[in-house]
């Protein structure tokens, strides 16, 4: 078991928990994702958990613990709570310091996050009204194709002639989908058009500056589509290791500045 203390973030998002466990350096010794559920205490409770199993901690050896996301008050063992917005900023400027446009893509909402070279936020767009573009939205469209949702990045990397949906609207969109199917088109071009469409809908939320990182479990389970977005705006873009860990790790490096 390590001796040094250790700091805990928590991101409990509508879809899915997050738990990332820092030591004192900064480096991520410890992580879990879980679905929510119905009760998410018990969900942050079983992801700390995991994480610390991972860690090889225990609990007296937690110095600090934030959180954060959807259902951030209901963690029993946090001392604070934080903004997901202040949180993947933090945990992404700690792996890209430097002046970037975030691209969060979650399960129930998408946030676009502005740092300029010091960490500070310049501004944020949040899409919080409609599922389209969304983790939700690719639910549906996998439900509709009668395909598991894991196997759609690699279904829209074998497309060749993508089909383009015309309508962001989730329940339009099922119904061209299924006009697609109709009509014979392959399925993997009908879910790159879905990701088409899901990308477009997030950039048109705001303006990109000239550094973009994409993070969120969408970007982590379907990495093609950043590399759709690459060609979509021209550029690189960046992704951490983890990205569906960076408002769990932004709240460990707040709870980090409690000790």
């Amino acid at each position: 078991m390590s001796s040094k203390l250790i700091f805990v973030g928590i991101d409990v998002g509508a879809s899915r928990t997050k738990a990332a466990i820092l030591d004192s350096d900064k480096n991520l010794i410890g992580h879990a994702v879980k679905k929510s559920g119905t009760d998410f205490a018990a969900t942050a409770d079983t992801c700390l958990t995991t994480a610390l199993d991972m860690a090889k901690a225990g609990k007296g050896e937690i110095s600090a613990a934030i959180s954060t996301g959807y259902g951030r008050k209901n963690v029993t063992y946090a001392q604070e709570t934080k903004t997901e917005i202040g949180c993947h900023a933090k945990g992404c400027f700690l792996y890209f310091p430097f002046s970037t446009t975030i691209i969060d893509i979650g399960g129930q909402d998408n946030k676009i996050i502005k740092l300029n070279d010091k960490g500070l936020r310049t501004g944020f767009k949040m899409n919080r009204k409609c599922a389209a573009g969304t983790g939700a939205f690719l639910e549906e469209m996998a439900m509709r194709l009668d395909i598991a949702i894991e196997d759609m990045d690699d279904l829209a990397r074998q497309s060749e002639n993508m089909v383009k949906l015309g309508s962001f609207c989730t329940v339009f969109s099922a119904t061209e989908v299924l006009e697609n199917i109709r009509q014979g088109k392959k399925l993997p071009d009908i879910v790159k058009g879905v990701f088409f469409s899901m990308i477009k809908r997030v950039l048109e939320m705001d303006a990109l500056t000239e550094k973009v990182v994409m993070t969120g479990g969408v970007v982590a389970h379907n990495l093609f589509m950043a590399k759709m977005t690459e060609e979509i705006i021209g550029r690189k873009i960046l992704v951490p290791k983890y990205p569906q860990l960076t408002g769990a790790i932004g709240a460990a490096l707040y709870a980090m500045e409690k000790d």
